[in-house]
């Protein structure tokens, strides 16, 4: 189980791939709230399940999914 005290602000969250999917704004409950001022998320919040984390290390927050995969999958905040 990753520990989600080692999430921090501002920090790149990459796929399996190592593909950019975005920056952590901040945990939002069982998720990951992606900043929207970061063109890797569209610019607009995306949330994706801690679930999804496989690794933090380097200062990234690495995903079991692929870059295309997360960004496939993942929802946007309304």
């Amino acid at each position: 189980m990753i520990q989600t005290s080692g999430i921090r602000e501002h920090m790149e969250v990459v796929g399996s791939d190592g593909g950019h999917v975005g920056k952590v704004d901040h945990i939002l409950g069982t998720d990951i709230e992606l900043s929207k001022m970061d063109f890797g998320s569209g610019l607009k919040h995306h949330l994706i399940p801690l679930t999804w984390v496989e690794q933090i290390a380097d200062d990234k927050v690495r995903l079991s999914l692929t870059k295309d995969a997360a960004k496939a999958a993942w929802r946007e905040k309304h």
